[in-house]
């Protein structure tokens, strides 16, 4: 791929806090406003790449935006080249690691440079990277957290406006019987073709993880999703091998070593790798050729707006997880339609920012 010639002026960012339509109860933690933090990478040139990321606690974004600051001191000037930015950024940061908050300020200049470069080119950054625009299949993550069995059912209908044909639900109650009443009320309420997604957030031991399984084998569930501690994979191995129900991991896959790690103990039958936590646009990459290789159906972690984009260009793609957190913030938010994400035809990956949201919604740091 020949990239076009930008070079890195600055960076900037803007910490924001949004309010959550439905609130997300899940076994760690009940989240009703999403800490978001978007960034330009300006260049030279004149053009400004976009990113944002979510960072779950408001603590977050100040760190994060610390380690900007000190990255724009490595790479201001530099070539954009993301691979080469990547690397440098890696050797700067090899004593403390490239993970959590250092990570996620790498991968916030990974994404908003292949914005950069898509709009340089003036291309959509699906067909920047090599892929065809398209409709993604989407599930709908909003809500449907930890919460009584009429209030799940009640909402799960409501979650399905849009043509939503898969949602997903969060368990991990205290007993199996209250993860059983959950899938049921909400079962009862939505149609049979309607996917049904459980996601645990890593609440079950290994053993409590088997027996919860093989429970919710005919239950109509389409895959359990982090049941046990995310870096135990011979623990997941064992629950894929005991369940009939699909596992679903990956969201915490830190860059690709992780996924390559999971992918040799047999740990799932499904990935969902993390735009920031697998490397941005650059991680995201080498992860769906891994999964190609693999022939593992590969979905997404949050970041819907440019994770369209990139499963569309993905040879395994499976389901996009779709969040409205950043709605409010953007002039031009990600289209569902009929179920389906449909990646934004701008060049770049379609984020614009709404400047009187993001002044309205901005946080104190």
């Amino acid at each position: 791929m020949t990239l076009p010639r930008l070079t890195i002026r600055s960076l900037r960012a803007v910490p924001v806090t949004v309010p959550m339509r439905y609130a997300l109860g899940t076994s760690a933690a009940t989240v009703d406003a999403a800490p978001l933090l978007l960034v330009d990478l300006e260049t030279h040139e004149g053009i400004t790449g976009r990113a944002y990321q979510f960072c779950y606690q408001r603590a977050a974004a100040p760190a994060v935006v610390r380690f900007l600051d000190d990255s724009l001191e490595a790479i201001a000037g530099a070539p954009l080249v993301p691979a080469d930015l990547w690397t440098a950024l890696s050797k700067r940061y090899t004593l403390i690691g490239v993970q959590g908050i250092v990570r996620m300020a790498m991968a916030l200049v990974d994404v908003a440079g292949w914005d950069a470069l898509a709009q340089a080119a003036g291309l959509p950054l699906v067909r920047f990277v090599g892929g065809v625009p398209r409709p993604v299949p989407a599930y709908n993550s909003n809500g449907l957290g930890l919460m009584p069995a009429a209030a799940l059912a009640d909402e799960a209908e409501r979650l399905l406006d849009g043509g939503f044909r898969a949602l997903k639900l969060r368990l991990g109650y205290p007993t199996l019987d209250g993860d059983l009443a959950a899938v049921r009320a909400v079962r009862r309420r939505i149609p049979d073709d309607i996917a049904l997604m459980a996601d645990y957030n890593q609440a079950l031991t290994v053993s409590e993880g088997i027996r919860r399984a093989r429970a919710l084998d005919g239950e109509g569930i389409y895959w359990i999703e982090e049941p046990i501690r995310h870096d135990d994979f011979t623990g997941c191995a064992q629950i894929a091998d005991a369940a009939a129900t699909p596992v679903q991991i990956g969201e915490n896959f830190s860059q690709v070593f992780d996924m390559e790690k999971a992918l040799a103990a047999r740990a799932c039958d499904y990935v969902m790798p993390d735009l920031e936590r697998i490397g941005g646009v650059s991680g995201w990459r080498r992860a769906g050729a891994l999964a190609a290789g693999a022939g593992i159906p590969l979905s997404s972690h949050l970041h819907p707006e440019v994770s369209a984009h990139l499963l569309a260009a993905t040879p395994t793609a499976h389901w996009l997880e779709y969040v409205d957190w950043m709605t409010p913030l953007l002039a031009e938010p990600l289209r569902i339609v009929d179920g389906m994400a449909v990646p934004s035809d701008r060049p770049g990956n379609g984020l614009l920012w709404n400047a009187e949201a993001v002044r309205r919604h901005r946080a104190d740091t």
